[in-house]
This record gives C-alpha cells, structure tokens and sequence, in this order.
C-alpha cells in the first residue's frame, strides 16, 4: 500500500499496483498520448479494434471472419471482447518481431548491410 495524502490532511491507502497504474497513465499524458482504461471484460466494436490495432475497420472485419480473433454477433453487428484482443495482439506482436529478425538476417546474409 501507498499511502497518499488528500489537500485536506486526509490520509488515503492505495494499492501499489493501482499507484503504478496511475504515474504510468500520468506519464502517458504528460507526453501527449490518449489514455483509456478498458475493463478486461468490455466487448468492442469493430472500430474500436480497428483502432487499437491501427489498421482499418474492414481489415478488421476480415480477421474476424477468418476467424483469427474471436468474436460474438449481437444481432448483425460483431463483438470482440478486449482479452480476446490482447491476446490476438500478443500473438500477432511476436509473429512481427520474428519477421523482423527473419528479415534482418536475410539481408545481413545478402551484405545490404544492417
């Protein structure tokens, strides 16, 4: 626990975890990022992934449909529940970074020198 004190003498207790939640967000700010707290649970809409991912709505609309990122149907509109997310965009990360390094090492063999 940390303990913080309120502009009128009022002590407060707050998690550690929750404290370093609070400076990273602060941090976050001060360099001119959005920040937005999600529940785990929250299901999304396809923009909202779309702009999580940084990539278009329809290009969104087909990963679901190839069915790489789970979702639900709540009528004719899709769902995504943002752990489903997460974890869609964990795996992709990792596929990116051994592309990466798949890349570097061919061009290292063929001398473009990186």
């Amino acid at each position: 626990m940390v303990a913080l004190q309120t502009d009128e003498g009022q002590q407060l207790k707050v998690p550690v975890a929750a404290f370093r939640l609070f400076v990273q967000a602060l941090r976050e700010m001060a360099k001119g990022h959005a920040v937005t707290l999600v529940p785990v649970h929250a299901e999304l809409t396809t923009q909202q992934v779309a702009d999580i991912l940084n990539v278009s709505r329809p290009y969104v609309v087909r990963l679901l449909e190839k069915e790489e990122i789970p979702h639900i149907k709540r009528g004719r509109h899709r769902r995504v529940r943002f752990e489903d997310l997460m974890t869609y965009k964990a795996q992709d990360d990792v596929k990116r970074k051994q592309a990466r390094a798949e890349m570097i090492s061919l061009s290292q063999e063929l001398g473009f020198g990186y």
